[in-house]
């Protein structure tokens, strides 16, 4: 008999209600095969582009409902994922219209050149999605990366079905998404088995070897997210996998910044760390600072902010356990103090913040103290005190150290975000950073991933396991791979590819870009194509 899956309040501990069983591998193959049958009618923009408003405009009828379950597996609290739903919404409403505009599609037709050397035959070339993707819901989004995220939203954009893995700690919050989604594929004129929903762990496993699978995408941690990928790679037809693991988000902090404003730093940075109990994935895990009375003064102000935010609930026991000992083995380390000290651990579900401090030069070295540059999920940063002395840039020799990041931070003096300082230290620091990341951030903090055309939400291993980001528009690229039509007769091309472009779709003839509808009224002026 399949087990029981419950739904768990993590303020308490108590199980909230039955939701459903775990996924059989019969089952899991009942789920991708109707998700695979429904690759036809998503074929068609105009329906998955309305299926995408239609649940976005479903979400925000059912906020109410939405958000009390999520924030009672949760924790989370109201107004964070008040604020999450928003997002969700805009998020699917912004693969909507990138699907009306079809630029994704990266349309290229070069004419017959036979006087070229070699002579060029009749080629075009589009984008096709990949077939059924897997969705590995993240436990800290039970909204924005979870049942009707940026992998789910961007997959259906692509044109392809999707099979969601519920992530444990909200599973009555991913049904009820799911079945929002379903209903949305449904009043849309689409299979409602564009969606499926599966639990268990498992389920998991049997979903990344199903061989009707296309690709998958999993936001979580190291572990179980390098378990599915190296699954992905050994099936008889690997598949790929875009997996977002473990982050560190190293911030550096200059000498001169600290001089300039300290109190503003330490405490903006303690907002960044605790922000959602310290449970998101660009939390700032190690900060470089420098030693001296500036450093001091950051270092005061942050240990008061981070103080002040009081207790938090995390998202379960597990983590919690996990979190307070991954705080006491790294404040066990020689030459590691606790800066702050998380209250003395009791049965209850909540948390203090905490902040280590430790020399700099414990970590220019591989050793014990390399547990310090690993992520440690929940309110802890550690401090790393830098006294560059005898040539040494202790600074350069921490980051040449570090493994790859989703974000990194540089908190920079007026003069050196100018480039006016005599060190040119702003450029150098950027250039430091710039292989850690794949986004970095200037006198600001990472907490908090815009969904925008520019946005990149990815970066080097562990941070991801491969090079595309999970938000924003260039998301859908994942789940798309080109396809190049030689000397094909126009009666058998597909539409986006024939001469008089009957969709109207930007493209590019002979290595010349065309924006149908620029000279219509409302159409846009050439050079001027944006994602809406």
């Amino acid at each position: 008999m399949a087990a029981p899956v419950w739904s768990v309040d993590p303020r308490t501990g108590k199980r909230r209600e039955r939701v459903g069983a775990e996924a059989t591998a019969d089952a899991v193959d009942v789920a991708v095969r109707a998700a695979h049958a429904a690759r036809g009618p998503l074929a068609d923009r105009g329906r998955r582009a309305a299926l995408l408003r239609r649940a976005a405009a479903l979400l925000e009828a059912d906020a109410d409902g939405v958000v009390a379950t999520a924030d009672a597996e949760t924790a989370l609290g109201t107004p964070r994922l008040t604020g999450e739903l928003a997002r969700t919404a805009y998020q699917l409403r912004s693969f909507a219209a990138l699907v009306d505009e079809g630029a994704f599609l990266d349309v290229r037709i070069d004419h017959p050149a036979p006087d070229l050397a070699p002579p060029r035959p009749d080629l075009r070339r589009y984008k096709i999605p990949l077939g059924v993707v897997a969705v590995y819901a993240a436990s800290n989004f039970p909204l924005a990366f979870s049942v009707p995220g940026g992998d789910t939203a961007s997959a259906l954009a692509a044109g392809c079905p999707v099979v969601v893995k519920a992530h444990p700690d909200h599973p009555a919050t991913s049904e009820r998404c799911a079945a929002l989604l379903r209903r949305a594929a449904t009043d849309t004129g689409l299979p409602a088995d564009t969606v499926r929903l599966v639990h268990g762990f498992q389920a998991g496993l049997d979903l990344v070897r199903h061989p009707l699978l296309a690709a998958a995408g999993f936001t979580g941690s190291v572990r179980g997210g390098r378990a599915l990928y190296d699954a992905a790679a050994a099936r008889p037809r690997p598949i790929p996998f875009h997996g977002e693991l473990g982050s560190l988000n190293p911030v550096v902090v200059t000498g001169a910044a600290a001089a300039e404003r300290a109190e503003e730093i330490g405490t903006g940075l303690a907002g960044s760390m605790t922000l959602g109990t310290g449970q998101f994935c660009v939390k700032p895990g190690l900060v470089l600072l420098p030693a001296g009375p500036a450093g001091d003064r950051l270092l005061a102000a942050l240990t008061a902010a981070a103080g002040a935010t009081g207790p938090g609930v995390m998202l379960d026991r597990r983590m919690r356990d996990a979190f307070l000992a991954g705080v006491r083995e790294r404040a066990q380390l020689p030459g590691v103090q606790m800066a702050l000290a998380p209250a003395p651990e009791g049965d209850g579900p909540a948390v203090d913040a905490a902040v280590l401090t430790v020399p700099a030069d414990r970590l220019t070295a591989a050793g014990p103290h390399d547990l310090l540059l690993e992520e440690c999920f929940g309110p802890v940063t550690v401090v790393a005190r830098c006294a560059d002395a005898a040539g040494k840039d202790q600074v350069g020799a921490v980051l040449a150290r570090i493994p790859g990041s989703l974000s990194a931070t540089l908190q920079l003096a007026d003069a050196e975000s100018a480039g006016t300082d005599p060190e040119g230290r702003g450029a150098r620091l950027l250039a430091a950073v710039t292989p850690l990341a794949g986004r970095v951030v200037v006198n600001g903090w990472p907490t908090g991933v815009a969904v925008a055309p520019a946005q990149h939400h990815g970066g080097p291993y562990p941070a991801t396991t491969s090079t595309a980001t999970s938000v924003g528009a260039t998301a859908v690229e994942r789940w798309l791979r080109p396809v190049a039509y030689q000397d094909t007769p126009p009666a058998l091309l597909p539409p986006e590819l024939l001469e008089e472009n009957p969709l109207g779709l930007p493209r590019r003839v002979d290595d010349r870009p065309e924006h149908p509808g620029a000279d219509r009224p409302g159409g846009r002026a050439a050079g001027a194509w944006t994602d809406r």
